[in-house]
């Protein structure tokens, strides 16, 4: 105990040593400190881009280039950097904070586009909070540039330390930190109000054109680089947010009852037949046949084409490429499109506190027993929490799995998914409505033994395709009347070393194959699609109604209204379709149902709210 208490006493007596040459250098270095203090916003601006150029040569390039937006990016910074050291008076400390959130941001955009061709912008970081869901999804390549890089950021702290900076300004306690959140404040402004944020950027010359799709976002970051293009995208959501039509604001009643069709030709299922509806969203899925320079295997999308051939085949707009499933999986569970959201990412974010009219809930209402599938986190984009207002009887996630879980590479084999369907089907007296979202062919691509991760790629999909053609061999030999649906989320993010979309010199103006997905449809009970199905493209948004016109479900005057419009606007995207003009009748409806009064007719049954439902829990 004693030898303790030495031992203490002696870290004790050497802090104090520090601590008092520390203040000596304060005063002693005065003209160093002021250098450390005044290069600081420079400093950090330039390591945070430098992280993302990986050459010092490309980051001087890019200043020559864009000198007002590097102004603009050390203004910020300096004003972040003013704001910390007002309140916190220590110049390391504030530098080791604001060091920590640049370069947090900048390694969190290096993994993120290099694992899937996506800039990072605001609005993801609600997506890092599950670190399991993160570390599997991303290229996590720590490198020994980045490892010099953050080893140069933390010299800068270490020698700010030992000549220990300090703001000398004297004034009150109070005013002072008024004066430092008041700094903190206008940064925040330039993001959060249009009105101040336009003429800003104007000035600094920041590339505020619209994104229309991924390809536009990915070059207007390489006009503004890493810290401008965060700011300027953050800005740019905020001032998408929706807002209720004029004329929905004045007059519900009516504004929505001039968008809803009569019931022309009533059904009540085909021979009164309720068939099983199976919705099979598959992750990362796409058919790359479309491009012939490819050269793809024959035998990669075998399976597909055998259950394409025994029933029918078309191409749906997703309205996503390479990320965010929650979008065409929105546009699947509720047959509305996203659109008419102002494209957010993650749309069930926006979904009120209530029972939700979603496709789902018509199948339910006609005596259906309905189920949910998705071999991953229940916590991911805060599913198992949204979800239970959907109208599903029951929920299936990675740890509820019924049937004998596999993985192929680092996620739950899809034939594990097929199994599980089938067994639902089996043991449910009731038809059954299902949609699964599938995980098998989820990013990172770097397992497997192909060359690059392309091949890697294509023998996920062709183990998916065969298993899709053995489950449907199954369901054929099976006494349940039965209707499936199959088609991919979105093409794949394939951002490896092989760079596939470069090969195919893939940019903004010939990206539009990319949104397309090949679709099938096949029964097992004798009904002829080919009258229903689609001759030419449409929207995800419309194949929930192409479903129910194949079965005979009931209709009410929205799910008309719908059918109504396939022909009238076949497809309704902001990234397939830039520049397209607004649809008043499907924006209408569509913020009626998902923030309005639900005037629209709807099977929901009411309940009451529960305050966990949109909870974040990532």
């Amino acid at each position: 105990m004693e030898s303790l208490h030495k031992i203490i006493s002696a870290l004790r007596a050497k802090i104090c040593a520090c601590n008092e040459r520390r203040n000596e250098n304060t005063l002693r270095f005065t003209m160093t400190n002021r250098m450390l203090l005044l290069l600081f916003p420079i400093f950090i601006v330039c390591m945070a881009e430098l992280n993302q150029d990986k050459y010092l040569s490309k980051l001087v390039i890019f200043i020559a280039d864009h000198p007002t937006i590097m102004l603009f990016n050390i203004l910020i910074a300096g004003l972040i950097f003013l704001g910390a050291l007002l309140l916190f008076r220590k110049g390391w400390l504030a530098m080791l904070l604001q060091s920590v959130l640049y370069m947090a941001l900048s390694i969190t955009e290096l993994f993120k586009y290099n694992t899937n061709g996506n800039h990072l912008i605001m609005t993801d970081m609600k997506l890092f909070r599950s670190v399991k869901s993160l570390t599997s999804f991303a290229y996590i390549k720590i490198t020994p540039r980045l490892i010099i890089f953050v080893g140069i950021v933390l010299a800068y702290i270490v020698v700010s330390f030992w000549f220990n900076p300090k703001f000398s300004l004297h004034t009150k306690r109070l005013r002072r930190m008024i004066t430092g959140l008041s700094c903190l404040l206008a940064c925040a402004l330039v993001i959060l109000v249009p009105t101040l944020s336009t003429p800003v950027y104007a000035f600094f010359g920041v590339d505020v054109s619209k994104a229309d799709n991924t390809f536009i976002l990915n070059e207007k970051f390489e006009n503004n680089g890493f810290l401008a293009f965060f700011m300027q995208t953050g800005s740019e959501n905020i001032a998408n947010q929706l807002q209720e039509p004029v004329a929905y604001e004045e007059d519900k009643d009516s504004t929505v009852a001039q968008y809803l069709d009569e019931v022309t030709d009533q059904a009540n299922f085909k021979d009164g037949v309720k068939p099983n509806v199976i919705e099979i969203m598959s992750e990362s899925y796409a058919d790359f046949r479309v491009f012939d320079e490819l050269n793809i295997p024959d035998d990669v999308y075998a399976g597909l084409d055998e259950v394409a051939a025994k029933g029918v085949s078309g191409t749906a707009i997703a309205p996503t490429y390479a990320s965010y499933t929650v979008r065409t999986e929105f546009e699947l569970l509720f047959g509305l499109p996203v659109k008419s959201l102002n494209d957010p990412n993650m749309p069930q974010r926006m979904l009120l506190e209530r029972q939700q009219p979603t496709i789902p809930s018509y199948y339910k209402a006609q005596g259906y027993s309905t189920a949910y599938v998705h071999p991953f986190q229940g916590s991911f984009y805060n599913r198992r929490s949204i979800y239970s207002r959907f109208s599903f009887d029951t929920m299936i996630f990675e740890d509820d799995f019924t049937v004998p879980v596999d993985l192929y590479g680092t996620y739950i084999d899809d034939n594990t998914v097929y199994n599980q369907i089938e067994q639902l089907i089996t043991d449910t007296d009731e038809p059954l409505y299902l949609h699964a979202t599938t995980m098998q062919n989820h990013q990172p691509y770097n397992q497997g033994t192909g060359a690059t991760e392309f091949d890697n790629y294509l023998q996920w999909v062709k183990h998916s395709s065969d298993g899709l053609a053995d489950f449907i061999d199954r369901l054929s030999k099976l006494d349940e009347p039965t209707i499936v649906l199959f088609i991919g989320d979105h093409f794949p993010s394939l951002r490896g070393e092989d760079g596939i979309y470069a090969q195919l010199g893939i940019t903004s103006e010939n990206c539009s194959t990319l949104y397309e997905q090949k679709y099938v449809m096949w029964n097992n009970f004798g009904l002829d699609m080919t009258k229903v199905q689609p001759k030419e493209e449409v929207s995800v948004f419309y194949l929930p109604y192409v479903m129910m016109q194949e079965v005979g479900m009931p209709k009410d005057s929205f799910t008309q209204s719908m059918m109504d419009e396939m022909p009238v606007t076949p497809i309704y995207s902001t990234n397939y379709a830039p520049g397209q003009e607004r649809n008043e009748k499907l924006d209408t409806l569509t913020y009626d149902r998902i923030l309005g009064d639900m005037l629209s007719p709807d099977a929901v049954e009411e309940e009451e709210p529960d305050s966990s439902t949109n909870t974040d829990t990532e």
